[in-house]
Order: structure tokens, then sequence, then C-alpha cells
């Protein structure tokens, strides 16, 4: 387990926002646990830097910039200064917010790319590169797509991102087309610089057995790392970049100038407020990086063995969200699955607040998060407003009306117990990256406070014994204080407000979780309260899940070729299938059942499906000539290095289908008792064995 707090500084990044776009908040996803992280850190006495900044180069920056007539530096800037704005918005706050077009990054970049140089580990190599002859240049990644050579889907150029989303090099597509004019494109040789990645591969097994973070990262890593390493291709044909050493005519891909972006930011905070970089990069400081879970192989393979071959410190710990989804479709801007953070959420007036907490406390940081506004109401209205705003407001309530002040009052030792016991648990569980455990254990004070003022009665104590309901009132303001420090790194504006009605002086942000237990000052006057979460409509969801589905069904119509009439057909079989309630399990027949093929099988390969948090690819021997593929979902409950060689019950004559790219032939069985538990036979079998 992570032990904070620690005599070690630390820093914290986020992965950066590609600035191409409008934020949506499945990026919200990793940002706002990030700044919730190193709040609490400040909280526990942490010495903690925050630094993140805008990915502004690739092809994409370029392909987008040509598309709407401008440059891509004025494209960055716009799209920089809106995610900047945003994340401030949002109660973001990092201590540097730069772009890798700083000249913090080219200079930065250059140093690590030279020393990879002068230590052996670039080296050229001629390789086939996609020309268009009509546009009269090469084609680097988005500029080029086509069929993907393992398997078959179209792809782009740097990604199989419609079929099994594997990393493709320069020269990999099949039937490659320039995606400016639409012409065929051919290949011509031109010489490239390669990263030699699989040199790398006894260093980065070592070093990922010891990375800190979620498992969900490290796992996926291992199971990739104990695959085949090639090396990466690190020069790409743009005038947008970072030019590679020697080499005007050529810059560095963006995945090497954009993990060195976390330095040249942290160099920026070093210079403005007088520290040292070097203590994080060159020292014994801990990194820990927030990223999604799609981003997982080039922040714990490919960031580490480039920072291992310049002579920096390597990521002490990896932390990986899981993938956010809008009816059960993964965001995606470009297709239209998504929910803007301004003009769906702030442009309507809901609290920044709100969303932190609800995406914090729906579910673990490592599982898929499927966006419901419904839920959301529910969360806020159950938790924020029934438990934790209740407590808050009728307490103070009182306290004005009978007392104007905090009243004099010993304040119980259970009361005590029940504050350090929460921060205890605070503190462990944000060491493990689990915010949903840290919310839900502050809510749980909320609510030991709510059965404290119920038992307590201070209602009638105030007609009778006002002395005894002034103890009640300072006990309950003291847990109220506790809360306000334990919800403020989720809740930071609105704790900022709480803190002021409990008549609490200073920097609520400065405050630490010692202070919670810090005695309340009688005599203290307290103002009118205010309440602090008012409750969510019907009307106010309803009409924003109307929005959102209208905007899923106009991407489902596009992808499916529908046309625009169709869209209502789809919406009312959606609001059909709502209404009809859950379908009954039906008895079957001996016969029915007869017609299922399961059989036992050994599984002989195991890998991690790219871009999927779930997801498994196996080799099967189910008894046939070849193996049989299938996928399962499986990723975050096992190894697949021990998958290998194990035997499970597979449906083998299930109709073949696709997820996330790859074709599955079949089923693997489990049960699922919050996770999946694999069913294998009482003793080894002859695999393709039948099961009767």
């Amino acid at each position: 387990m992570s032990k904070f707090p620690s005599d070690k500084p630390v820093l914290v990044t986020c992965g950066l926002p590609y600035v191409n776009g409008k934020a949506h908040i499945g990026h919200l996803r990793t940002y706002i646990p990030a700044d919730i992280f190193v709040r609490s850190l400040k909280k526990q006495g942490q010495e903690v830097v925050f630094v993140c900044g805008s990915d502004t180069h690739g092809t994409p920056i370029v392909v987008n910039a040509e598309q709407l007539n401008t440059t891509p530096d004025e494209l960055v800037r716009k799209y920089h200064k809106h995610f900047d704005e945003t994340f401030k918005d949002m109660n973001i706050h990092f201590d540097a917010f730069g772009t890798t077009d700083d000249p913090e990054n080219h200079n930065r970049t250059l140093d690590i790319v030279s020393k990879l140089i002068e230590s052996g580990y670039t080296y050229p190599k001629i390789i086939e590169i996609a020309y268009c002859p009509g546009c009269d240049r090469f084609l680097p990644d988005r500029y080029v797509q086509g069929i993907c050579p393992h398997c078959g889907e179209t792809a782009r150029g740097d990604e199989c991102d419609q079929g099994c989303e594997k990393h493709l090099e320069p020269g990999e597509l099949k039937e490659p087309k320039c995606t400016v004019c639409g012409g065929g494109a051919e290949y011509r040789k031109q010489e490239h610089y390669f990263f030699k990645l699989s040199e790398f591969k006894d260093f980065l097994l070592e070093y990922l057995e010891g990375m800190e973070g979620t498992s969900n990262a490290r796992n996926y890593a291992i199971g990739w790392v104990k695959q085949e390493l090639t090396d990466w291709c690190i020069t790409r044909n743009l005038d947008w970049g970072v030019k590679f050493p020697g080499h005007d005519d050529l810059v560095v891909y963006v995945w090497v100038d954009a993990p060195i972006g976390y330095i040249a930011f942290t160099e920026e905070w070093a210079s403005a407020n007088n520290g040292d970089w070097e203590k994080f990069w060159k020292g014994d400081g801990r990194i820990i990086h927030f990223i999604g879970g799609d981003i997982t192989y080039h922040h714990c393979i490919f960031w580490p063995a480039m920072l291992k071959g310049a002579g920096y410190s390597q990521p002490w710990a990896v932390v990986a969200s899981g993938m956010v989804k809008i009816e059960d479709k993964t965001f995606s801007k470009s297709r239209g699955y998504v929910v803007w953070v301004g003009e769906d959420y702030l442009d309507h007036g809901f609290h920044p607040d709100l969303l932190r907490y609800y995406l914090t406390s729906y579910t673990s940081h490592t599982k898929e998060l499927n966006f419901s506004w419904k839920v959301f109401q529910e969360k806020i209205n159950t938790e924020l407003v029934a438990v934790f705003g209740n407590f808050l407001y009728r307490t103070l309530l009182f306290a004005h009306k009978n007392f104007g002040e905090i009243p004099e009052g010993e304040i119980e030792q259970d009361v005590l117990d029940h504050i350090t016991g929460t921060i205890t648990k605070v503190n462990g569980v944000m060491g493990d990256y689990e915010f949903k455990k840290a919310v839900d254990s502050a809510m749980a004070l909320a609510s030991y406070g709510n059965v404290y003022f119920q038992s307590n009665e201070p209602w009638k104590l105030i007609k009778e014994d006002k002395t005894a309901c002034g103890k009640v009132v300072a006990n309950c303001i003291q847990i109220a204080k506790a809360l306000t420090i334990l919800f403020e790194p989720v809740l930071p504006q609105k704790m900022e407000e709480a803190w002021a009605q409990i008549g609490m002086v200073g920097d609520i942000h400065a405050a630490t979780y010692s202070d919670a237990t810090v005695l309340v000052n009688s005599g203290t006057q307290l103002p009118k309260p205010v309440i602090l979460f008012g409750k969510i409509e019907e009307d106010q969801t309803g009409k924003m899940e109307k929005i959102s589905s209208a905007r899923v069904a106009e991407a489902l119509a596009k992808e499916s070729g529908a046309k625009d009439g169709e869209v209502k057909d789809m919406e009312t079989e959606k609001e059909n299938k709502t209404e009809t309630g859950p379908e009954t399990n039906e008895e079957i027949t001996f016969d029915d059942f007869s017609k299922l093929d399961i059989r036992i099988g050994k599984i002989v390969t195991a890998e991690p499906v790219r871009k999927s948090n779930k997801l498994m690819r196996l080799e099967v021997d189910i008894g046939e000539d070849t193996p049989r593929q299938l996928v399962a979902g499986i990723k975050e409950t096992h190894d697949p290095v021990q998958l290998i060689g194990r035997q499970v019950v597979v449906f083998a004559n299930l109709k073949p289908a696709k997820l996330c790219g790859v074709e599955s032939r079949g089923m693997v069985l489990a049960g699922d008792t919050n996770g999946a538990v694999l069913l294998t036979p009482e003793k080894d079998v002859v695999p393709g064995t039948r099961v009767r």
C-alpha cells in the first residue's frame, strides 16, 4: 500500500489534453481525481507539486488546422486557453499549465533525444513511407489511411482505430490512401530514426514489478512487455513540432515530446517559484502520473524506457482511470458520443463541485463509468442533499437561532474518535487511489453526525437544559468542521462556503486533516446559514437526458448510414425497450440444452486488448486443429501470464462477434461476484472434452 505523507517530495501530473477540440466530461475522469489527490496530500502535510499542459503537436493538429483554414499555432492557442479556463472553472488548479510548444519543452526534448543518440539508443533506418503523388508530399500518421495488416479493418497511419487497435509503424498499412485529396498513395523509401525499445525489456520487467499505482496499469504493461517489444520509429515528416537534431526536414514523434512536457512544465514551475525541478526528475522525488487507461502503454513502457536511456528518474506510480461511456458508448468527440463540460453542464447552471462528487463517488477509479444524468441526480439528492447537506444546515440553523454562536460544551471522546478514525480511513484509501472509498468514509461521518443530532434531540433539550443542549450543538459543529476539511478536496468551492458558515477563519484549502480535531472555539459568532446543496429536479435532468440521447442517436444514425427520418424510430425503439421492464428467465428443454456446444479448453495465449479496460484476447485449445480466438472481460481480474495453461469452460457454438475490433469465436464461461470467476473442471481433462 502506498504510504503518505512522506519525507520525499511528490510531483503529480495528468495526461496532457490534446488541444484540437473542446473539453468533455470524459476528460475530467483523469483531472478531477488527480486534483482531489493533490489536495488530500497537502492536507496530510505532504510537499506536492501539480503540473500539466496542452499536447500541441502531431498530425491531428495540422489536419484540423488545415480543415479550419487556420494555422496550427492559432488552433493550439485557442484550445489551450479553453482547457485552461475549463480546468479553473471545475476548480482544478495546477501549479503550472504549459504547452508542449513552449521553449522549455523544445529545449528539454532536444536534450533528451540528444542523450539517447549519444548513448546509442537510436539508429537510422531506411523504411517505406506513404507518399501522395497528387499532393506531392510524404504522408505521416493521420494523413494516410488504409487496411490494417493484422485484422483487415480500415485503419489510420499510426493505429488500427476501427479494428484490433494495434499500434502501427510507418509503412505497415495496406492499400494506403491520402486523407487530404482521397487519391491513392504509394510507398517510397526514406530514412527515419528508431528508438531501441527492445533493449529495455529486462529493465522494464524489473521496474514494473516495483511500480506503484493502480494494478490495471501495472498488469497491462507487464503483459505487453512479456510479449515482443519492437523498436519505435520516433521521427515524422512534418513542419509542426520539435525538430529532430540535425534534421530540419523531420520532427520527433508526438509521443516523444508530449511526455517530456511533464519535465518542461516542472521546469516552468521551478522558474516561477524558485524551486528545484531536478529533485523530481534527477533525484529521489516521487513522480505520480494520472492517465486515462488508453495511454497506459506509452506511460508504462515507452516513457520509462526513454527516461532510463537518457539518465532521468522514472515514474514512481502510474494511476490509470477507467473509461467514461455515454449509453454504453465510449466517449468520442469525433463520433458524437460526448457530454461537453461547457455547453452541456456548466452553461446549464450545474455547480462544478457536483460533477466532481459524482465522477469521484460513482464507482472505483479503475472501473468504467457509464455517465447517467439520472444517477447523477440520485447521488446528489440522496447523499449530498439528504445526508451531508442536511446535517450541516440543521446543525447550523439550530445553533444560529438558539445561540448565535458556538456554545460552550466539552467535545466527547466518542466524537473525536469517530473523526480521527475517519481521517485514518481516508488517508489509507487515498494512498491506494480509492477515491470512492474516501468519499464513502467521509459521508459515513456525516451519517454519524445526523444520528448524533437526532438521538440527542436538541430541540427538546433547549427547553429543558440549555447548557446540555449547548454541548450537543458544540459537538455537532466539531463534526461539521471535520466534514468541511474532509470534503474540501472533493468540493473545494462549496467547502469554502461551509467554512465561513461554521465561523472558521483562515484558508480552508490550507487546513490540514489534523486541524479537524482542533477544538472549536466557543463564542465564535455564527452567521445565518444558507442551504449548500439544492435538490436537482426531474425536469433538469430530463432536459439533459434528451439532449444527450438525441446526440447519441444522431451519431448512431451516421455510423449505421440511417436516414434522418430513422433517428426518431431508433429513439422510439429505445423508449419501448425501457418501458417493458426486465426480461424473465424462461425454462428450456433438454433438447434446447443439447444445442449448446460447451467444451473444456486450455488457454495457450493471453494478451490484453489495447484501449479496453476489461477485455483480454485469448487463444484456447478446444480440441480443434488450431486454437480458437476468444475475447473475455477478465483483464481487470486476471494476469495474462498466469492464465497460460489454465483449463476453462468454453461456449463454442456462440455466434462470432467483434469486441473492440477483435473477433471472438465463442465465450469463456465465468461467474460474476464483484469480478469474473472463471469456471474450471474438477481436474485436468483432454482439451475439447464436452460438457453434458
